[in-house]
């Protein structure tokens, strides 16, 4: 190895190392965060605040290292993509510590300390988090790819622990057994160790880029058209959709109040738009909560499906397009509201996935 060699490994190793220092830093925040919270120590909580600016001061050492770096050995292929991976893992890590110091500012405003369900909650939470974070940063250290993958996948998991954690919440706010003031503190809190367990997955891909060059492949939605029969428009959304944007999303159909049969004129009017038709015969639409959470988008083209739903996934966004007209379906109202259907579907995609959409 020439001198030249050395000396850029020599740098690389000192980066390697001060985000593995980092790392650990902001993994001991969030655990004296969660600590201090099950054990109601305001004057841990406050420590964990404070703290918080080394952790940031830190991290612009590191980016100041890389940024000195790229000046020095003006790098190329693995070893740009290891300092670009480092410069956006640094901003997770940020905001991980910003989150742990979040959670210590809730804690010193809680008028008493959590018990019962709750305290189970912040455990089980926190431990998903943390085990989710220290592998993440474990993996970059390493430059391990293959734990990175199977890292992320532990994000769905902390997911559904954060669906079952709001429910709690909603009964103890049923209860009146905390103030509402408390009740909001800790959906704060809920709502960070999500987030801290969102920001190790991007640590995760940041490290796959890092080490085989693969980018975050661009996500592709779950859409659900809804209206009362479907029979007709909900189906004819669905074939539009499928139709313009194949590789953007996986689209289904369904009703609150389903026909016996697809309307007849369906099949020939798509036709003669050449798109596909999609639909055999009118659904119903999921009535589980866990039916309900595949989908990121329902899109309710008639009035009143609220009342219909039993129940509205936190992370499903639900959006009332309107579109289904009063009185005769006639071949002109038809092209009206396909036409309408493809204008908000294309402007849905595009928000979604941005104009390269397809």
């Amino acid at each position: 190895m020439s001198h030249y060699e050395e000396r850029l490994q020599k740098d690389l190793d000192a980066i390697r190392a001060s985000v593995g220092e980092v790392g650990k830093d902001v993994t001991n925040a969030v655990q004296r965060a969660c600590r201090a919270l099950l054990s109601h120590d305001r004057a841990e909580a406050a420590e964990t605040i404070v703290g918080d600016m080394p952790i940031n001061r830190a991290i612009r050492r590191i980016d100041k290292e890389c940024h000195f770096f790229v000046a020095r050995h003006l790098p190329s292929a693995g070893i740009l993509r290891f300092i670009s991976s480092v410069l956006r893992l640094t901003i997770a890590i940020e905001r991980i510590g910003d989150y742990a110091a979040k959670i210590a500012r809730e804690t010193v405003q809680l008028s008493e300390p959590v018990s019962g369900t709750v305290a189970r909650d912040v455990e089980l939470m926190s431990e998903q988090s943390l085990g989710m974070l220290k592998q993440a940063l474990k993996a970059f250290v390493e430059g391990n790819a293959d734990q990175a993958r199977g890292t992320m996948g532990m994000a769905a998991q902390v997911d559904s622990s954060f669906e079952r954690v709001f429910a709690d919440l909603l009964r103890e706010g049923e209860k009146q057994s905390r103030s509402v003031a408390d009740l909001f503190a800790l959906l704060t809190v809920f709502h960070r160790l999500e987030r801290i367990s969102d920001q190790a997955k991007n640590i995760c891909e940041e490290t796959v880029f890092a080490v085989t060059g693969e980018t975050k492949e661009p996500k592709v939605y779950r859409i659900l058209f809804i209206d009362g029969p479907n029979d007709l428009w909900s189906p004819m959304a669905e074939a539009i959709a499928a139709k313009a944007f194949p590789n953007s999303g996986t689209y289904a159909s369904a009703g609150w109040a389903p026909a016996e049969a697809i309307d007849a004129t369906l099949d020939s009017f798509l036709e003669g738009k050449g798109v596909p038709s999609r639909h055999a015969n009118p659904v119903a639409i999921p009535t589980t909560h866990d039916e309900l959470d595949d989908y990121h988008v329902i899109i309710n083209l008639d009035s009143g499906i609220r009342q219909h739903l039993a129940e509205h996934p936190f992370k499903t966004t639900l959006l009332d397009w309107d579109l289904v007209p009063d009185g005769a379906i006639t071949p002109e109202v038809m092209e009206d509201v396909y036409k309408k259907i493809a204008v908000n579907t294309r402007e849905l995609m595009e928000k979604l996935r941005g104009e390269d959409a397809d």
